[in-house]
């Protein structure tokens, strides 16, 4: 990439208390520090907050910044909002939650939510030999990742007829919050023989919410968050995804960085995903700020 400096790039991400998104902060500012250029984070004070998120971006745009690189909290609420980014002629690079028009971004980032958890899922169910009672926590009602990742859920039970899923709940993407609804499934159902975690936080909060009843059940989630990995090679975690928002926000930072030079960018980056258990968790074992960015064109030239 050339050397020519980029003006500032604001980041949108969706609360302070889910490690992905904190990885996805250090991601963009390393990708803006290697190239020149400045970020600026916009984090709702109340987690995943739709109007705060709105007042953000509409005080983002006041401060004219040359792009944004967005989590946007909501699948629809937040479209005036963006329709007011479009208006101002600032560039958006969409990542992790896709925004439903395809006109309003530059670039998505992210992944095929349903074939990841899919995949997740069938790892938890070969591990109980293809029977059992489930629970899965969802995430925040509304989100397209949410949506996705139940479908995932869902179409990995159809594969086997002897799993039977007992109820869902939300937990909002966030450790107390699947935690709490880990508890009520707890004290619904006597016997939970898996968990599916729509993130590694909730997952986590499942982990708590078991350890306090005294169960036990296999869990599985998504992240691969360095809290994640430390419950894999505990044994409390069976599995997770890496589902990486450090890596994720590497790429659409970079991206708004190469668009800002003139240079092409694709429409959509989805980097490959692994399902992440104790066997092969090394890789993933350490902080979010020892972790490095993918190689731009390895991940866009597949």
């Amino acid at each position: 990439m050339k050397d020519t400096p980029v003006p500032a790039i604001a980041v949108f991400t969706k609360n302070r208390l889910n490690p992905a998104y904190h990885g996805a902060r250090i991601a963009a500012e390393r990708v803006a520090a290697r190239n020149g250029a400045q970020v600026m984070h916009y984090v709702p004070q109340k987690p995943d907050d739709v109007d705060e998120q709105i007042a953000l971006i509409e005080q983002a745009i006041a401060a004219r910044p040359a792009a944004m690189v967005l989590v946007p909290v909501h699948l629809t609420a937040i479209d005036g909002a963006v329709r007011k980014v479009k208006a101002a002629g600032i560039p958006i690079f969409n990542c992790i939650n896709r925004l439903q028009n395809a006109a309003d971004y530059v670039t998505f980032v992210g992944a095929d939510d349903t074939a990841m958890t899919t995949r997740v899922a069938r790892r938890l169910f070969r591990e109980m030999q293809g029977q059992g009672s489930v629970v899965i926590l969802e995430g925040t009602p509304g989100t397209v990742t949410a949506r996705d990742r139940l479908r995932g859920f869902l179409q990995a039970a159809g594969e086997f007829p002897r799993i039977r899923v007992l109820g869902t709940r939300s937990g909002s993407f966030l450790f107390a919050e699947g935690r709490s609804a880990m508890r009520a499934l707890l004290d619904a159902h006597p016997r939970i023989d898996g968990v599916l975690a729509c993130n590694d936080s909730m997952a986590l909060g499942a982990i708590e919410a078991l350890r306090e009843a005294r169960r036990t059940s296999l869990v599985v989630g998504v992240n691969a968050v360095p809290e994640a990995v430390e419950a894999l090679k505990a044994g409390t975690l069976l599995a997770t995804a890496d589902f990486d928002a450090f890596k994720i926000a590497c790429l659409a930072t970079e991206a708004a960085v190469r668009h800002l030079r003139g240079e092409p960018v694709p429409k959509e980056i989805l980097p490959p995903i692994e399902v992440v258990d104790r066997s092969n968790c090394a890789r993933w074992d350490c902080p979010m700020e020892a972790r490095e960015c993918p190689d731009w064109h390895s991940m866009v030239d597949r």
